[in-house]
């Protein structure tokens, strides 16, 4: 099969990081170096080019603008190449996937982010399989030539994952990152195995890529605790720059019934608010048909997120609103799924 043409984009974050020799201290390597330090990659016979972000971004400076550069190197560059690895901090890259997820409208290439919890100049890293398996996956292709994983993914500990299904788990462990309600992508061993049942694939005369660079960051997360104060739930609601509320509920999708909770969702809701009702739980769905409670948080205005992780449900309300779209629609559209991000 015909080399593929691969994309690596160095965000920053630890994978990218080597010890100097005299100081002791971590530095950013020079990816044009790549094959030096990780010869390995002369074996996959693919060609490999790279662009680096300067400075580097530690992950935990992560911001809407920059995602919209990470998207805008994709889209430059959409036509050159047939796949993309991005490289990236661990602590918010689930939040990056998923962005890109919503903002790469129409994609029909890999976008496989990576990292790794030990910097590739670390004996024990785990950066070099990964960086390794991702390329691959990248490059991948079915026996008609099409790619094998066509949608925004993360790859780490040998379990590739859909990006918008994706949370940081472990802050210490090589397995960084679980997929709670949709199951791996494709697995690494000797062989990659994939499931190419669960993988999306774009439809006969899907539209060309669209990059949605337009986001809106006048969203918060609310997670719910037994004695929240009142207050602070009216002084969150009537936010005048808030437009979106993810509000982390408790088990299927329940929160306190108390008259004066109910009151400040429903203001907020008529309000023009969108308020997004998921579960604190790592894994399961809302739904608010269950119990009084979500039957009331209903009527009140609030929508399901279903299944959605809260970096999805962020990023997609960031990305929505950035569209410019009536309160109404965007609570119809957090309802569907958009990028394979809700069960449906």
């Amino acid at each position: 099969m015909t080399p593929a043409r691969i994309l690596i984009v160095y965000t920053g974050g630890t994978i990218g990081m080597m010890k100097n020799a005299e100081t002791g201290a971590l530095e950013p390597f020079d990816f044009n170096q790549i094959v030096r330090h990780i010869p390995e990659l002369r074996l996959l016979g693919h060609h490999i080019d790279n662009y680096q972000f300067a400075p580097p971004i530690d992950s935990s400076d992560m911001t809407p603008d920059l995602w919209v550069s990470i998207a805008d190197i994709i889209r430059e560059r959409y036509d050159h190449y047939d796949g993309f690895v991005i490289l990236h901090g661990t602590d918010t890259m689930a939040f990056t996937a998923s962005a890109l997820s919503f903002m790469l409208d129409g994609l029909d290439k890999p976008v496989v982010l990576t990292g790794s919890q030990l910097p590739i100049g670390e004996m024990r890293t785990d950066g070099r399989e990964n960086l390794i398996t991702a390329i691959e996956i990248a490059a991948a292709r079915d026996a008609l030539g099409y790619p094998r994983v066509p949608e925004v993914s993360i790859y780490f500990a040998s379990h590739l994952y859909r990006g918008n299904r994706t949370t940081k788990e472990n802050a210490e462990k090589f397995n960084a990152f679980a997929s709670y309600n949709y199951p791996p992508l494709a697995r690494a061993g000797i062989n990659i195995t994939y499931a190419d049942h669960i993988i999306h694939h774009p439809s006969p005369g899907h539209r060309r890529l669209t990059v949605h660079r337009q986001l809106d960051n006048r969203v918060l997360a609310l997670t719910l605790f037994p004695g929240i104060r009142p207050e602070l739930i009216e002084n969150v609601f009537r936010m005048p720059d808030i437009r979106g509320i993810v509000l982390r509920t408790f088990g299927s999708g329940n929160a306190p019934s108390k008259p004066w909770f109910v009151d400040a969702l429903r203001r907020a809701s008529q309000a023009g608010k969108v308020i997004v009702n998921i579960t604190q739980c790592q894994s399961g769905s809302v739904e608010m048909s269950l119990y009084r409670t979500g039957i009331l948080l209903s009527e009140a205005g609030v929508v399901s997120g279903k299944d959605m992780t809260v970096e999805a449900a962020v990023t997609k309300l960031m990305v929505l609103f950035g569209q410019n779209l009536h309160p109404d629609e965007v609570r119809r559209q957090m309802e569907t799924p958009l990028a394979g991000e809700i069960t449906c």
